[in-house]
């Protein structure tokens, strides 16, 4: 057996040790009986399965499957209740022992998927594709820009900051596109990586693989089964994009470490394991439920060594890898929520601050366009020459389209062209700082009568 068997005995440890169990063991790096437990909920759920159905659900290849439901058989588990005229064609269900047991197991745990891996294969596999990131250049950070205005000087301080492995802070003004920037740094990951379904760790099930967070990359056609057909290269993994986990004011200190419910008995990792070999963006820190100082305690040990520490509800503690590009994003300066013992473990700290007029027209010009209303000059003109001055409101990239899109859904509401006259700018403008006055006075200007 490897070196985690020594967990809680199945009823299927009371035999006596078969050869075949051994092997399958060494196999696949898991005990026989863990293995065993599983495919026996397998099929308790779809009933009758072919050797290649049960391998694929195990994510598996078909002669190690083949070892397995021979032991089973062997066990009084499985019976074979109808055969083909090819060996392929065999069918296996559960016998009334093997119901029985696969009652048992679900006692012990729920988990009904693909087998997991174990903790060292999962420390080796993102260890490898940390090592094959492709750090990012120049032109490559250009690219992953696209169309956002942003100041040319700022990006050897982006790139910089995302080949260190270093943690980045942004911080600015409300509206300074703080966030809109971090979502464009995401583009920069480049390649595929393998995330695995689930880990067993210490007799445990953490499930790792989150639809929400991982987005597979489409695979090559699969040929169909047969004999001798195996999943490939190993169902236990998929291949996804580099994954990228967003989380602002919810987060809390119980988050960041391992999810267990006791009624499926499974656990769940946490949203930085889950970002492992990608990026985990913080943002609005400092308004978290949790104060800034617990929150980069928590963050201190894994932002200098790379490893987290994590803890089974059993109370078994253990480490994992901490392979994430971690993005804070703040209104606050550092030294406004942390000492500067914890500032320095931030890395980079980049201030984002307003637009110049020229920029500030760009971001007008293509909120114009994503709203739908035609880009005016003399509007474009009023709106970053007059409005802006008139209000003292520095040129912040969030700003146009929030104030422009208000007039085209006005246009929707009146059936009406939308149209970047002053009065509508004005009323756009009162409306989205909420001056109940200007509202008011912008209202009641005759050439924004319905109908006029």
């Amino acid at each position: 057996m490897d070196h985690l068997s020594h967990t809680t005995a199945s009823p299927l440890q009371l035999a006596s040790a078969d050869p075949a169990e051994v092997k399958l063991a060494e196999a696949v790096s898991l005990p026989a009986a863990f293995l065993t437990d599983l495919a026996l909920r397998h099929f308790a759920r779809l009933g009758e399965l072919k050797l290649y159905q049960i391998a694929q659900h195990l994510g598996l290849p078909v002669p190690v499957v083949d070892g397995l439901l021979t032991n089973m058989r062997k066990l009084g588990l499985l019976e074979v209740p109808r055969r083909g005229d090819l060996e392929g064609d065999v069918s296996y269900a559960l016998t009334e022992t093997g119901q029985r047991l696969a009652r048992l197991s679900y006692e012990k745990c729920n988990y009904v998927g693909p087998a997991p891996v174990t903790l060292a294969e999962y420390e080796a596999r993102v260890a490898e594709q940390s090592r094959r990131q492709v750090p990012v250049r120049a032109a490559h950070l250009q690219l992953a820009m696209g169309d956002l205005v942003i100041d040319p000087a700022m990006l050897p301080t982006l790139g910089s900051a995302l080949n260190s492995g270093k943690a980045i802070y942004l911080y600015g003004d409300s509206g300074s596109g703080k966030t809109y920037l971090a979502e464009h740094l995401i583009k920069t990951l480049e390649g595929a990586i393998w995330v695995p379904h689930a880990i067993y760790v210490d007799g445990e099930v953490i499930q790792v693989l989150d639809p929400i967070v991982h987005h597979p990359v489409p695979a090559p056609e699969a040929p169909p089964p047969g004999l001798t057909h195996e999943v490939a290269p190993d169902g236990r993994w998929v291949s996804i994009e580099r994954p990228v986990v967003i989380a602002g004011g919810e987060l809390t200190l119980d988050m960041l470490d391992l999810n267990y419910d006791p009624h499926t008995r499974l656990h769940v990792a946490p949203p930085q394991m889950k970002a492992n070999n990608g990026i985990f963006v913080i943002d609005d820190f400092g308004r978290q439920r949790v104060s800034p100082h617990e929150l980069m305690n928590r963050w201190i040990v894994p932002l200098d060594r790379h490893v987290d520490y994590l803890a089974l509800n059993t109370g078994t503690k253990f480490t994992v890898p901490f392979d994430v590009h971690v993005v804070f994003s703040s209104n606050l300066a550092p030294e406004a929520l942390v000492d500067p013992a914890f500032a320095r473990r931030l890395g980079y700290k980049i201030h984002i601050v307003s637009m110049s007029k020229e920029s500030y027209r760009a971001v007008v010009a293509q909120a114009c366009a994503r709203s739908g209303v035609p880009a005016d000059p003399a509007g474009i003109d009023y709106l970053v020459n007059t409005l802006h001055q008139r209000h003292s409101q520095p040129y912040l990239p969030n700003m146009p389209f929030d104030v422009i899109s208000k007039i085209a859904d006005r246009g929707r509401y009146l059936e009406e062209p939308p149209r970047m006259t002053p009065e509508l700018l004005d009323w756009a403008w009162a409306n989205y700082f909420g001056d109940n006055s200007l509202s008011a006075q912008a209202a009641a200007s005759p050439s924004l009568k319905q109908g006029d």
